[in-house]
């Protein structure tokens, strides 16, 4: 069940991310290559959004907790039933650039500095370049860019108040996003007086 005025694409545990963290922290949406789990340290949430599935839950047994609903397959034996493990396909993941536009009209971007960090490729990397203009395009966002080589981009990743990993698929395409301080009272003119 979605929320009116929520994209589909934010989650319940990443629109909860996105409300507790504070001005200055950071985000991690990582592509589906960015090593998350090896490198973040342990109190880092890391959300999934790259279309993996929890292991199936483990069922009780048959005889001590019946349940009409689970699947069963007979195994040729007529007094003993097995369950079925009921599982769903692998979806596909979720791209950088549709959580981008997602998270954007949930978050403003923080003005001191550079709030949009993306990690550079390496002199030998293949890298599309178009990468860059969607995210931009995504955020509604015409400001400065940081590049930043794959060790110092890792370092800023570990101190990230969360990660998202992704199913972007393209290389070199993980963000960081610094969060603002946003004002729940819509803007008003200067000579405007306040009723609160």
């Amino acid at each position: 069940m979605t929320l009116k005025g929520i994209s589909p694409v934010i989650s319940p545990d990443l629109l909860k991310i996105l409300a507790q963290m504070g001005q200055g922290d950071e985000i991690v949406l990582g592509d589906a290559h960015f090593p998350a789990h090896s490198l973040c340290p342990p109190h880092v949430p890391i959300l999934r959004a790259d279309g993996k599935l929890n292991p199936p839950p483990s069922f009780p047994s048959v005889s001590s907790s019946p349940n009409k609903d689970l699947q069963k397959i007979r195994d040729g034996n007529p007094n003993k039933e097995k369950e079925k493990e009921i599982t769903k396909p692998r979806q596909p993941g979720i791209t950088i650039s549709r959580l981008l536009a997602g998270i954007t009209p949930l978050l403003d971007l923080d003005n001191s500095g550079v709030p949009v960090i993306m990690m550079e490729p390496a002199k030998d990397d293949t890298y599309d370049a178009s990468v860059e203009d969607d995210f931009r395009f995504s955020l509604k966002y015409d400001g400065e860019v940081q590049k930043t080589d794959r060790a110092a981009f890792y370092g800023r990743a570990k101190k990230a108040y969360a990660i998202v990993v992704t199913g972007e698929n393209r290389k070199c395409s993980s963000v960081i996003l610094k969060k603002g301080a946003s004002s729940p009272y819509p803007k008003r003119k200067s000579n405007q007086t306040s009723h609160l």
